[in-house]
């Protein structure tokens, strides 16, 4: 597989927020969202095999919580799934962060589908793989990133129109971050004010989770490998 990096820190985002958390980031993707904070991952990564992938996260242990994120980790699904089963056999809780552009059918169950459903404003709004509906169970989450009324629309109407908040654990509504973020470590620097997101969801009386990135709060929001 191709590897953009290998590194520990704290989970950012999803129900699984705050814990500490091993990150294994894929190289590749085939999306090309209007807010994207990744676009290093577009192209190159260092080739590694499997067993190799599997030693580096080792040498980060004793953390038991893995998340592979990308870029898209099913554009490498061919090394990928033998790679979870041997995360999963080792006693790790595994987290995967994907657009859902790919099916999603063949991830084995046990683990942690975190599934981006692309608004408008990103660009990819007609992309989501609707198959993958089928393939979410309680252990998941679906993400919408909003950057303005028109993405809130667009995530409250999806939620409400595939009964999302019996199919998946949470239901994550996050504010877009500005690709030009400043330095400061404040809300400043979202797209969209997250209190008007949470007035919004208040009153459509929406059963979703305010989802902060909030790596972009502990350090500099345009910063690398945290």
């Amino acid at each position: 597989m191709h590897i953009i990096e290998i590194y520990k820190s704290v989970q950012g985002e999803s129900t699984f927020a705050g814990l500490p958390c091993i990150f294994v980031r894929l190289a590749g993707c085939n999306l090309r969202c209007s807010w994207c904070d990744s676009e290093y991952t577009f192209s190159g990564g260092k080739k590694m095999s499997v067993g190799e992938i599997e030693k580096a996260v080792h040498a980060l242990s004793p953390c038991k919580l893995v998340e592979i994120t990308g870029g898209e980790p099913m554009l490498q699904e061919k090394g990928l799934l033998p790679f979870i089963e041997g995360l999963l056999s080792g006693g790790y809780t595994v987290l995967m962060e994907t657009s859902g552009e790919r099916p999603l059918a063949n991830v084995p169950k046990a683990v942690h589908k975190i599934v981006d459903v692309k608004c408008p404003a990103s660009g990819e709004g007609k992309s989501f793989h609707l198959p993958n509906l089928d393939a979410l169970t309680q252990n998941d989450e679906i993400k919408f990133v909003i950057a303005d009324r028109g993405d809130y629309e667009f995530a409250r109407d999806f939620v409400r129109q595939h009964s999302l908040d019996t199919k998946v654990n949470a239901v994550l509504f996050s504010p877009a971050f500005r690709k030009d973020a400043a330095p400061a470590r404040d809300a400043a620097n979202c797209l969209l004010d997250p209190q008007r997101l949470v007035e919004w969801i208040l009153a459509d009386g929406l059963d979703v989770r305010l989802s902060l990135q909030i790596h972009k709060f502990i350090w500099e929001p345009l910063k690398k490998g945290v």
